[in-house]
């Protein structure tokens, strides 16, 4: 038993975790931690990103970044979203991921069921922040020279 002291009229009930509909999300990093794997062979860097507009504003999505791991072809491809996200914010060269928070982009999303038949949410691309035209539709934004092409994004 423990004690509470809690007035549930002072606080807005929790909504659940369902999936947000695939699409193309404005969003921002807002926590990044670099974390060991299960089996304790290499690292992935984890982000916490959150929808900063349209319908599902303040939802949270979370991506792993292989960044150490045995397979080369894994951190081939965290290297390649790290890449794209670091475009995507135009942080090119940073030194800590938290260079990377705060900073608006449009992520793209999908669903797929996981080992337990639940639809969850997966991030598949990474891009510059562009003008959405309804919650989860974007036009394209203008690329730099430099810029990934638009098949290097994402997966």
């Amino acid at each position: 038993m423990s004690t509470l002291n809690f007035n549930a009229n002072e606080v807005e009930p929790s909504i659940g975790f369902d999936a947000i509909p695939a699409g193309k999300y404005q969003a921002v990093i807002t926590d990044s931690e670099m974390k060991d794997t299960k089996s304790g062979t290499g690292k992935y860097l984890q982000l916490e990103f959150e929808v900063i507009e349209g319908d599902y504003k303040n939802r949270k999505l979370w991506a792993r970044l292989n960044l150490e791991n045995a397979n080369s072809e894994a951190v081939r491809m965290a290297r390649a979203d790290l890449s794209a996200i670091c475009r995507a914010v135009n942080v090119i060269q940073p030194r800590d991921s938290v260079e990377l928070h705060n900073l608006p982009l449009t992520i793209t999303v999908r669903c797929r069921k996981n080992q337990d038949d639940e639809i969850v949410n997966e991030i598949r691309g990474y891009a510059p922040k562009a003008a959405l035209s309804g919650a989860t539709q974007t036009t394209p934004a203008p690329q730099s020279p430099n810029a990934a092409p638009p098949w290097a994004r994402g997966k």
